[in-house]
């Protein structure tokens, strides 16, 4: 399997990656691989697997990204976060990570658990990805390592330029390549560019997207990715909230209308949050590829 920095330095096209995270079910499983087989025949340049809050699922995580690796053949990048865990089970799980086989891991804070408020590091442990990741180069694991960004800055950061600037030391502490949060404006992303350009970032920034397939989704995704979403479009879904067929037309020539911007400005490529579902996916991807 590939290491993913590898990929964005040598194609020459635009590459596709997808987000997954891991069921609580057995049905929930089984709708997943049905899934990862539809995506599979776009031939995505790899696929990530989240983390639960609070690291819930890691098992599942480190699993699910072996499963993929084995019987889809798609290069796989695994989560990680440090949230309520000490060194030296940090070093075990990585371990166990390298030992399945796969080479490309994005270190994250990550979210605390459900119902405990604010993020509180672990007291043998670490307050950031940056501190995470510079664990993990000290320790020598060989991960090609990812970052996550915030394109309207992380909800904890004072300012834009304050995160901007804490995103150029996760940089320079490894962080290959960064993908972003979801957001839904692209002249915000653009200045995102420009700013992270002029404090020496350099490695790919990778736009995370994902469509609107619901409108009770809307709140939800403004508070986690702390993300503006325009007048215009959030009145047009406003309008159609309740003809469920109309709804997703109209959010899906967004997202796709989105996209061909994005590529059309020379960005190295989409990694979409597909929610475990391929329908919205394979429907904007039509129009990329």
């Amino acid at each position: 399997m590939n290491k993913i920095i590898e990929i964005y330095k040598n194609s020459t096209r635009p590459t596709f990656s997808f987000e997954f995270f891991p069921p609580k079910t057995q049905e929930g499983e089984i709708k997943l691989k049905a899934t990862v087989l539809e995506l599979q025949k776009l031939n995505p340049a790899f696929v990530s697997v989240t983390y639960g809050a609070g690291g819930s699922t890691k098992d599942k995580t480190i699993e699910l990204c072996e499963t993929i690796q084995i019987d889809f053949h798609i290069t796989t990048m695994c989560h990680y976060t440090c949230v309520g865990v000490g060194k030296e089970e940090i070093k075990n799980t990585l371990s166990v990570i390298q030992s399945k086989g796969i080479q490309n891991l994005i270190a994250l804070r990550g979210d605390p658990p459900k119902g405990s408020g604010k993020f509180v590091p672990h007291p043998n442990g670490f307050k950031n990805a940056t501190e995470l990741i510079q664990f993990i180069k000290a320790k020598q694991f060989p991960f090609c390592l990812a970052g996550g960004c915030y394109p309207e800055k992380h909800p904890d950061s004072p300012t834009l330029n304050d995160d901007i600037q804490n995103l150029k030391k996760k940089v320079d502490a490894g962080a290959e390549f960064l993908i972003t949060q979801l957001f839904f404006s692209n002249k915000k992303f653009y200045d995102f560019l420009e700013q992270t350009t002029k404090v020496g970032i350099s490695v790919p920034i990778i736009p995370g997207i994902m469509p609107i397939t619901s409108f009770s989704q809307i709140e939800k995704f403004k508070g986690l990715a702390n993300c503006e979403i325009p007048n215009q479009f959030l009145q047009d879904l406003e309008t159609l909230k309740y003809n469920v067929e109309e709804f997703l037309k109209k959010s899906l020539e967004f997202t796709i209308l989105q996209c061909q911007d994005l590529l059309a400005n020379g960005i190295k490529g989409i990694h979409f949050y597909t929610l475990n579902q391929s329908n919205a996916t394979i429907e904007v991807m039509k129009h990329l590829i």
